[in-house]
């Protein structure tokens, strides 16, 4: 319900007001925004609602009643009656790949959850219409619906086989390219394995390379044919923030650095902000490899925290991915695969190495934010968490599991002792019916665990993993993966089957924190962001609905009426197309 309650030290601005104008005096500033007759759902836990938000410059100057608002107002001032709509901090997504993903705005997207005729037939449509293309790219398969042996070559070829056809799954870990690209890549029988068994070449009885590239090789794939360059990258990120902002994300935090030249990316990231198109707090990482040591790991994120920084951006953060996907069967377990003995997924770095570059990047007290989907590359992280906070107690680093699909029961409670925050993808916690073919029964009922960590006093915080959510740019939603991450089905499906177990259904309370306070913190930027209080940036998102009182299964249909980001409108509904 609305508060009256004003805080003194806005009192004193009231007063100050009304003495300026008892005296005569008719220049004194308002406020440049009042939104008014709203629900405003603050995440402050001294003041929960409000009705009412005056902003001047980029923060928010007042919360509270319509009549404290409208007294700092003058006749420049603008207002916004919102009639009863719902008001959020601006959504946070802690984890997507808005630049890298930039590259595939223009790319064919395929429906994930289609099958493989509808795919073969996408191919030979986009090819058809895009003759001058060197390379067919795109993204969105399944890698499931294949089978054990994933995609072959010899499907594209049937439809595209003048050219090379690269084709990413949804989770960005494979690959799926035509005889024409092997070729391109030079791929024989004779291509070593980068990572035998994680980082790999499919291959057939003979040898010979199927055309489902595994991990490493599908990023080198892409490197090699020139898929992604700073012109589509520049000009694919600009849509993709578009649609993040059309979705009111006003933040989000980059888990795809990978360049070496720190220089560069703050080059591209430049030219996007001086296009006018940055418009996000964008908080980001770079990635760590095998090929270097944990000592040349650490330097380089050490370089990229002092060099790749700019008005909306800063990457200051340690990506550390560990292993694969349970589609791609390189997810790390305690268990085989299900018909697969022997394989139980990799991770990229021994225990040893990971607790060497956690403890050495704490040692600088850099964020580190690792990849780890697996039950066995969870525990392991774990395990040189807990080294790193044993040695090093005082280091100021914020530490980050990300995806956490399958996790222990004594793995859990360490989220809460240690202080990690634990990030993932709601809009994956939908029934698994493709994945649940190659994992245990007793895995299946341990994935997604939100509300287990919940209960451990974690921070949860939440993200799309755009561009491999499996669900094209839809998977930027905040509101369809609220919707998700409630119900555990699919969304608008009450009668669809529940994600196991049901038990971690959270609520919706804590899904907005996740995508706002929580997701704040992990950025960073808890004082600045996350909230809506006096004296935080003004990043608000106007709903046309009340998520906290519609139907579940109708969050999804929920439609963003305007994004504030700093003050100003970067998506207005009422005049974008």
């Amino acid at each position: 319900m609305p508060l009256t309650k004003v805080s003194p030290s806005i009192a004193i601005v009231i007063l100050v007001a009304s003495l300026l104008i008892g005296c005569g005096d008719t220049q004194h500033p308002g406020v440049d925004t009042v939104m008014l007759n709203a629900k405003v759902y603050t995440l402050n836990a001294g003041q929960p609602w409000a009705e009412a938000v005056a902003i001047s410059g980029d923060s928010i100057v007042f919360v509270g009643d319509n009549a404290g608002a409208l007294a700092l107002a003058d006749d420049d001032t603008i207002e916004y009656d919102l009639g009863g709509s719902l008001v959020l901090p601006g959504f946070i997504d802690t984890h997507v790949h808005p630049i890298m993903g930039g590259a595939f705005a223009q790319a064919l997207a395929l429906d994930t959850f289609g099958d493989i005729e509808s795919w073969v037939a996408a191919i030979d449509a986009f090819a058809e219409s895009n003759p001058d293309d060197d390379v067919i790219f795109g993204y969105g398969f399944l890698a499931t619906t294949f089978g054990p042996e994933g995609p072959t070559r010899q499907l594209i070829d049937a439809v595209v086989a003048d050219r090379p056809v690269l084709i990413m799954d949804e989770g960005f870990h494979g690959a799926w390219a035509n005889t024409a690209a092997l070729e391109a890549l030079n791929i024989t029988q004779d291509t070593a394995d980068p990572v035998p068994g994680y980082s790999y070449y499919k291959r057939d009885e003979r040898g010979d390379a199927t055309g489902y590239l595994l991990e490493g090789t599908a990023g080198m794939a892409m490197d090699s044919l020139d898929v992604i360059n700073d012109e589509t990258t520049i000009e694919g990120a600009a849509i993709i923030i578009d649609i993040m902002n059309a979705y009111g994300v006003t933040a989000a935090f980059d888990a795809s650095g990978d360049d070496d030249d720190p220089e560069h990316m703050a080059r591209i990231l430049n030219r996007i902000d001086s296009n006018g198109d940055l418009n996000l707090r964008l908080v980001g990482s770079v990635r760590a490899t095998a090929s270097k040591t944990s000592e040349e790991n650490v330097e380089t994120a050490a370089r990229w925290r002092e060099i790749v920084k700019g008005n909306s951006f800063h990457y200051n953060t340690l990506k550390i991915p560990d292993d694969g996907t349970v589609e791609g069967r390189t997810a790390a377990m305690f268990e085989d695969y299900q018909g697969e003995p022997g394989n139980n997924g990799e991770t990229v770095f021994t225990e040893a190495q990971l607790t060497e570059m956690i403890k050495a990047a704490a040692a600088q007290n850099i964020d580190v934010h690792i990849h780890a989907l697996g039950e066995r590359a969870i525990h392991e992280t774990l395990n040189a968490i807990e080294a790193t906070r044993k040695a090093l107690p005082e280091t100021d680093s914020r530490f980050t599991i990300c995806h956490l699909q399958v996790i222990i029961d004594q793995d859990v409670p360490r989220f809460g002792e240690l202080d990690v925050i634990a990030q993932s993808t709601p809009l994956w916690a939908s029934y698994d019916s493709y994945g649940q073919q190659f994992v245990s029964k007793d895995q299946f009922n341990r994935y997604w665990r939100y509300k287990d960590l919940e209960n451990t006093g974690a921070k949860l915080s939440f993200g799309s993993d755009f561009p491999a959510s499996g669900a094209g740019t839809l998977g930027l939603s905040p509101v369809v993966q609220i919707e998700i991450g409630h119900t555990r089905q699919e969304p608008g499906t009450p009668d669809a089957l529940v994600q196991p177990p049901e038990s971690q259904r959270i609520s919706i309370e804590s899904l907005v924190r996740g995508f706002t306070l929580d997701a704040a913190y992990q950025l960073r930027m808890e004082d600045e962001i996350g909230s809506i209080e006096v004296g935080k940036k003004a990043d608000l998102v106007v709903l046309d609905q009340d998520i906290f009182a519609v139907d579940p299964y109708a969050i999804h249909k929920t439609n963003v009426v305007r994004t504030v980001l700093g003050g100003r409108t970067v998506f207005d509904a009422t005049s974008d197309p």
